[in-house]
């Protein structure tokens, strides 16, 4: 029988943490204060969290933790690229765990928070029960390539992607990549908001087939669309601020944690082969391919797939600690 969310719930707890003279992060909490500490990282960069991802676990079972990264969504400032680092957000969730007094926590996440889950994982294995990581993403070359170099995704969706590049120049189509980040960083203000959504359009695009059909009328929160485009572009130009395969070169370091890899078949955000590569790495990382999902959370077998993974994961958890 197929999983559906959790029922809508309140948060018990709200706050901005302060983790640096520049950065306040959102933080929020809810379920049981009691129960498995679990924390949910959303994707990106710059996306921001929202009410369904606690909507994944059980709230008699789990403390569900969730927040915006540094530079977006309802953390202070936002958008903001100043000291915005993979280190820095691993530095965010270690600080965010100090102050709840976790002394272990279950780490979840999809797309970029899957790869911040991982870089978190290398820094601090002790401090991780175990993950559920959904459409994974590794932060290597290729991946960028296959998004925004005209030979990856371009392929199976050519007119949106001449419509994607359509706020670049001649020049600055050669590298997409690059010539966002000049646009989304210049003081031109009309230009930054519709490259803005022109960026958030492509990946809505491609994350599921439901959005395939979807145009800018459809992305009517700017500021969102400004700290998912931004803070992406910042990351991605600087290789997410991870040498090439690091991920995989570290994986001993949590090859002992368990995992569940969640990885839908027809995913053009992260293709498949990313997370099978990982898969076969990993010891203790268990990957359910997802026939008919694609890249976004909200799919109707990527949640079943979810809340089916939170369930068992905590039993496990409870079993073994």
């Amino acid at each position: 029988m197929s999983r559906t969310l959790f029922p809508k719930i309140s948060v018990y707890s709200k706050q901005w943490l302060k983790v640096s003279e520049h950065h306040q992060l959102y933080l929020e909490q809810s379920g049981n204060p009691k129960g498995i500490p679990v924390i949910y990282l959303h994707g990106g960069p710059g996306a921001g969290t929202n009410e369904h991802n606690r909507r994944y676990f059980d709230p008699e079972k789990y403390r569900i933790i969730s927040f915006d990264q540094r530079g977006c969504g309802r953390s202070l400032p936002s958008p903001s690229i100043i000291e915005n680092t993979t280190n820095d957000l691993i530095a965010d969730l270690e600080s965010i765990r100090e102050h709840l007094a976790v002394d272990k926590w279950l780490v979840t996440g999809g797309s970029w928070g899957s790869t911040l889950a991982l870089a978190y994982g290398i820094a601090y294995p002790e401090k991780v029960m175990g993950f559920i990581l959904r459409g994974l993403f590794l932060a290597s070359k290729s991946e960028y390539d296959w998004l925004y170099q005209n030979d990856g995704a371009e392929k199976f969706f050519p007119e949106y992607y001449q419509e994607f590049v359509e706020s670049l120049s001649e020049q600055q189509r050669h590298c997409p990549l690059a010539g966002y980040h000049q646009v989304l960083t210049s003081s031109n203000e009309v230009a930054v908001i519709a490259a803005s959504k022109a960026w958030l359009l492509w990946e809505l695009r491609l994350s599921s087939i439901e959005h395939q059909h979807i145009d800018k009328t459809h992305i009517d929160d700017p500021h969102q669309a400004h700290c998912m485009a931004l803070i992406s572009s910042h990351y991605f130009i600087n290789h997410c601020f991870l040498a090439e395969n690091y991920i995989l070169d570290n994986l001993d370091k949590i090859t002992d944690i368990p995992a569940i890899l969640l990885q839908g078949r027809y995913d053009m955000v992260c293709p498949l082969h990313t997370a099978s590569l990982l898969a076969s790495k990993w010891q203790n990382a268990q990957l359910q391919i997802l026939p008919m999902a694609g890249h976004s959370g909200f799919e109707r077998q990527t949640i079943d797939a979810f809340c089916k993974a939170a369930d068992n994961m905590a039993n496990f958890l409870l079993e073994t600690n």
